[in-house]
């Protein structure tokens, strides 16, 4: 165990907290790279760390907006069906490719991530306490399939996807869509961590524990102060940031070879 990683993972699980807690995920997406470059992680156990850290974090803020009122438990339980399945399916893949492999695919789903999030932000913000909106399963089984696949293959917590599912397709309220995008997270997350598991990959469990308790306490802030800052400057700042990092990733390993340990 790194005893400097398990220090320096604080401050960056506090800000990737702050992002999941805030805007409903996308913490996941900033996670894999932080264990990778700056914690020294290689990608496969990178890829098994960042779902429990994501999921933990989802879990708490999850928490504190249900007690709200804001989570669709309804959506959120049906979402999650085939969205653990598809995280199956997509942990099968991840164990099969290599890490460049691995960073290359996850770049242009940052990127789209990145626009959504853009996207999602300068909607309007007004009727945040309509009820939940009645949304058929024809829509809700082929979008939590594919946010699992998502899940599984790249260890992510899906957020950055899910949250633009919720508002720009299901119709579903910024707050609410935070608040439900959490629950799924956790779900979804849990599963494709034992798919994860079961297939073999092994983590550092100091620098993973340092991560997820920071990324944790993030999350619960996160949930609080996004309640008071403007959701556009959040969602548009989060789009900017994973623009930067995509960009990093795929001028990486294309003229240096990747990250180390791929």
């Amino acid at each position: 165990m790194n005893a400097d990683a398990v220090v320096l993972a604080i401050p960056f699980g506090l800000a990737i907290g702050l992002i999941v807690g805030g805007i409903g995920g996308g913490g996941a997406i900033l996670a894999l790279p932080v264990l990778v470059y700056v914690l020294g992680e290689p990608v496969d156990p990178a890829s098994t760390a960042s779902l429990i850290v994501v999921a933990l974090a989802a879990a708490v803020g999850a928490s504190s907006l249900a007690r709200h009122g804001h989570v669709c438990w309804r959506l959120a339980l049906t979402f999650s069906l085939p969205a653990a399945a598809g995280s199956l399916l997509g942990t099968i893949g991840n164990a099969a490719v290599s890490g460049p492999v691995l960073i290359l695919a996850f770049v242009p789903v940052m990127l789209i991530a990145s626009g959504a999030t853009w996207r999602r932000s300068g909607m309007p913000s007004a009727g945040e306490d309509r009820t939940c909106p009645p949304v058929p399963l024809s829509r809700v089984v082929p979008a939590g399939l594919a946010v699992g696949l998502l899940t599984g293959f790249f260890g992510v917590g899906g957020g950055f996807v899910i949250v633009p599912v919720l508002t720009l397709w299901f119709g579903v309220t910024f707050r609410r869509a935070v608040a439900t995008s959490l629950v799924i997270i956790t779900i979804t997350g849990v599963v494709a961590l034992a798919g994860h598991l079961v297939a073999g990959t092994t983590i550092d469990a100091g620098v993973t524990a340092s991560l997820g308790a920071a990324t944790a306490l993030g999350a619960l802030a996160g949930t609080l102060v996004s309640q008071q800052l403007p959701q556009r400057a959040l969602g548009r700042g989060f789009a900017l940031v994973v623009a930067a990092v995509a960009v990093f990733l795929l001028v990486d390993t294309l003229a240096f070879g990747g990250p180390p340990g791929s």
